[in-house]
C-alpha cells in the first residue's frame, strides 16, 4: 500500500500562503513574495529608486535596500519627487506592544526608519497600537499599556532625533484632532469593505473591525495638530512589513475622499526565523 506521506507534503505545499496584520503562514515552500506583490498591488523596489535614494539622501543606501530585505512600496518615487523639489514629508511608523521586548524582527522597520530620518532630516511619528492588543490578545488594559512602555524603551534605544520623534500609545493620545479623522474614516468603509480586506467573521467582537481607523489616521498630518498645525497636505512615508499593507491600502482609498493625501509605503520581506532543527537528518 503506498505511503501517505507524499500526498500530505503536496498538500502543504500547495497551502494557500495567508499573510495579514494577524497571521502569516504559508506552505513548506515559505512566503511567495512575488505572488504577495500582485495579490497586494504594490510595486516591486528596484535599482533604480535605490539609487535614487543614495543620491537624494547624500549616503549609501541602507543595507536593507542593497540586500532586498525592503522589496515593495507604494508610490515612493512622489516623495522622492517632492524632497527633489525641495519639500518634505514625515515618516509614521509603529509596534504593536505584546511582548516585553522587541526581538530583531520587531526591531528591522525601526533600524531601517531610523535610517530614514538621518538621510532626509524629517520628522516621525510611532504608534504603540496597545488598544489593538487588548483586542487581539489575551490581555487587559493595564497589561497592553506597561508593555507599550516597555517596548517604548527599546524603540527610544534605537537612537531617534529627539526633536523629530513623537511616540505615543493610543490609550493615552487618542481623542481630538486624531479621533476626529478616525470617524471620518470610519464613515467612509463599509462593513462589507472592511470584511473583504481584513477577513473578520461574524464570529469576531466589534472590536476589530473598529479598529483600522486608529492605525490609518497617524498617515494625516491633521492627527497632529501640535507637530504639524496648518500642514495638513504634507505627505506621509510609512516604513512597515508587508503584513501590515492591508491597514493601508484601506488608507490609500478613503484618502482623497476626506480631502488628504494618500500615504505612501516601503515595505520589508518577513525577518528569517533563526532555529534550527538539530534532529533533522
Amino acid at each position: 500500500m503506498a505511503s501517505a506521506a507524499p500526498e500530505a507534503e503536496k498538500k502543504e505545499e500547495e497551502q494557500e500562503q495567508v499573510v495579514n496584520p494577524w497571521e502569516v503562514s504559508a506552505g513548506k515552500g515559505g512566503i511567495d513574495y512575488d505572488k504577495l506583490v500582485d495579490q497586494f498591488g504594490c510595486q516591486r523596489l528596484d535599482a533604480t529608486i535605490i539609487d535614487r535614494i543614495g543620491r537624494l539622501s547624500g549616503r549609501p543606501p541602507h543595507r536593507f535596500l542593497r540586500r532586498g530585505l525592503f522589496f515593495a512600496h507604494r508610490d515612493l518615487n512622489e516623495i522622492l519627487d517632492l524632497y527633489e523639489k525641495g519639500e518634505k514629508f514625515y515618516l509614521y511608523t509603529g509596534r504593536g506592544p505584546s511582548s516585553e521586548a522587541l526581538h530583531l524582527g520587531h526591531l528591522v522597520p525601526f533600524m531601517f526608519t531610523k535610517y530614514l530620518q538621518d538621510a532626509f532630516k524629517v520628522p516621525l511619528v510611532i504608534q504603540l497600537t496597545d488598544d489593538e492588543k487588548f483586542l487581539w490578545k489575551n490581555l487587559t488594559v493595564e497589561e497592553s499599556k506597561r508593555l507599550a512602555r516597555e517596548n517604548a524603551k527599546d524603540i527610544i534605544a534605537c537612537g531617534f532625533d529627539i526633536d523629530r520623534t513623537f511616540i505615543f500609545s493610543d490609550f493615552n493620545f487618542v481623542g481630538g484632532a486624531f479621533y476626529e479623522n478616525m470617524v471620518k474614516v470610519a464613515r467612509c468603509v463599509t462593513y462589507n469593505k472592511v470584511v473583504g480586506i481584513f477577513g473578520f467573521t461574524p464570529e469576531d467582537h466589534i472590536g476589530k473591525s473598529s479598529f483600522p481607523p486608529v492605525q490609518a489616521v497617524p498617515s494625516f498630518p491633521s492627527s497632529f495638530p501640535h507637530l504639524f498645525s496648518g500642514n495638513d497636505q504634507l505627505r506621509c512615508l510609512i516604513p512597515c512589513a508587508i503584513d501590515q499593507d492591508p491597514y493601508f491600502r484601506m488608507t490609500r482609498d478613503v484618502a482623497p475622499r476626506i480631502g488628504y493625501q494618500k500615504p505612501s509605503l516601503i515595505e520589508s520581506r518577513f525577518f528569517p526565523a533563526l532555529q534550527v532543527n538539530l534532529f533533522s537528518e
